[in-house]
């Protein structure tokens, strides 16, 4: 289905010539290819997601050579809105030519259909401006317009910075402004949102930062006042850093939908680009008919994600290690089993705007483990006494299991186990003793991690076994219990319980459970990480 959202706007002043009045979809997709037939295999593609697009000529190595099949091309596709791009190599694109082929190609796009041409700034500041108020008034009597772009490949710059690129373009009277910087920090979007904000009411722009840390700017651009954004029209056919799937940002960022009542929560870490945590939640959102949006938020520094929670600002977010210790002197105030392990992994902002800590790696403990047997009084192994390890001791000490732990190194069990009231033992007594559940908290079975089990065959003594990995979903130690009968809990159970904590905590609503770890499934089936 063509991209719903979409606006008709006349881009001219009231002096200019007249201009046929554009219909300019939200989403615009960079269309690129290294031969004709790809680039026009991948517009008609795109077209399914929206009939914007911007078709990147300086890829192609011979770009003047599609012209008659864009021609073609846009005479089939008359709903079609198309902007023409042909970037020179200094500016950041392919082309190798000179400004004036530059210019008299963007011209002949124009000519063939294409509503809007992008020229670089600098490529207008090399132009005298008698020539570049020829090549304006050219496109407008062929009903084109003029867009007049800038690009930073190294940096945000702070909002009064980025106000005087806007007006560095604006005073070539283009229909179109578009910024584009790089993002190094995730306060980097609050810059580029707030120029946005500041410039949209008098010009037609689009502000976007790109790398991984800009995501923030391509999804909640448009929600500031931008004209629209831009995506790739796949995974692997990006045009430029950062740059986000067309079908991604409809299905797992829900363009369509952000408005300025969309509650924003994010999941923190880096890395964090493979996160499931957005599509889990982003279904859970959905199903329950909550207009919020889950973003992944590459954090370098604790401040800088601060930053983001107090001023973007975000309802909540889900932090990873090593955030998850550090954050703790930030929250107004925590649970008292978050203190007592020492580790939050979700953050809610209250009304006052301060910070409220909870851990809810415990749930992902708890919550599978009581639907299969009685906690209290049950004997259980954890294997392992780091972060993982620590959750799910005090959780199950708190249910009033009696916990064992057995680590690599011995010290830092025993620490755990002073610490949390569990007991500690060796490895080499394991084959001895007999368990209601096994827990492993290692990454032993993770794909790429040795060895692949933590434990013996022979010390696999127990009638349930937890493995907190699912990466992959069937790990060596679950298909080893499978084969002897006895019962198995994945990590997957576990990731999508302690999602559903957050999701109750974040909405006060009882979580989709099941719906969260359909998706999950078969996100990792289709793509095991």
């Amino acid at each position: 289905m063509p991209l719903a959202v979409s606006s008709t706007i006349d881009p001219q002043p009231a002096t200019a010539p007249s201009v046929p009045r554009l219909r300019v979809g939200k989403l615009c997709i960079a269309v690129q290819g290294g031969t004709a037939q790809e680039l026009f295999a991948r517009a008609d593609a795109a077209l399914k997601d929206s009939v914007f697009l911007e078709f990147r000529l300086d890829f192609l190595s011979k770009p003047a050579s599609v012209l008659p099949d864009l021609k073609a091309f846009l005479h089939r596709r008359r709903d079609v809105t198309v902007i023409a791009t042909c970037r020179r190599k200094s500016f950041g694109g392919h082309f190798t030519g000179s400004l004036n082929s530059e210019m008299e190609l963007l011209l002949k796009a124009a000519e063939i259909g294409c509503q809007i041409v992008d020229l670089e700034i600098e490529s207008a500041e090399q132009c005298s401006r008698p020539q570049l108020a020829r090549f304006h008034t050219a496109l407008r009597e062929m009903g084109a317009s003029l867009l007049i772009s800038s690009h930073d490949f190294s940096r945000t710059r702070r909002p009064e910075g980025l106000n005087q690129t806007v007006q560095r373009i604006a005073a070539y009277d283009p229909e179109f402004v578009k910024v584009v910087t790089t993002a190094r920090s995730l306060a980097d979007n609050l810059s580029l949102l707030r120029m946005v904000e500041d410039q949209s009411l008098t010009s037609h722009l689009v502000g976007i930062a790109m790398g991984e840390e800009g995501l923030i700017s391509r999804v909640l651009s448009l929600r500031a006042g931008a004209a629209f954004t831009f995506a790739s029209a796949a995974e692997g056919a990006e045009t430029a850093p950062g740059q986000v799937a067309a079908r991604t940002l409809l299905d797992l960022y829900r363009l369509e939908q952000l408005d300025q009542a969309t509650r924003i929560f994010g999941v923190a870490g880096n890395p964090i680009a493979h996160s499931l945590s957005p599509l889990m939640h982003s279904t859970a959102f959905r199903r329950e008919n909550i207009n919020a949006v889950m973003l992944p938020l590459k954090v370098r520094a604790l401040d800088d994600l601060l930053t983001i929670v107090r001023d973007l600002p975000l309802d909540g977010v889900a932090v990873t290690m090593p955030l998850k210790q550090e954050v703790l002197p930030h929250l107004a105030n925590m649970d008292a089993l978050t203190a007592r392990i020492g580790a939050c992994n979700t953050l809610r902002t209250g009304a006052d705007g301060r910070l409220y800590g909870f851990n809810t790696d415990v749930a992902g403990v708890v919550r599978p483990l009581e639907k299969r047997m009685r906690l209290r009084g049950a004997r259980i192994l954890v294997l392992g006494a780091g972060g993982a390890a620590r959750a799910a001791v005090f959780g199950l000490v708190e249910q009033g299991a009696e916990v064992f732990i057995v680590n690599r190194t011995h010290e830092r069990a025993a620490a755990l186990a002073r610490k949390a009231k569990a007991h500690v033992l060796r490895q080499s007594l394991l084959a001895k003793n007999k368990f209601d559940a096994i827990i492993n908290t290692t990454p032993c079975g993770m794909a790429g991690v040795k060895p692949a089990l933590p434990i013996k065959e022979s010390e696999l003594n127990a009638s349930l076994v937890f493995d907190m990995v699912y990466t992959p979903l069937e790990t060596p130690l679950l298909k080893l219990a499978r084969a002897r009968g006895l019962t198995v809990i994945s990590g997957l159970e576990m990731f999508v319980q302690q999602g559903a904590r957050q999701f109750e905590i974040w909405t006060g609503k009882p979580a989709p459970e099941a719906e969260m770890l359909r998706v999950v499934e078969l996100e990792l089936r289709r793509h095991p990480q």
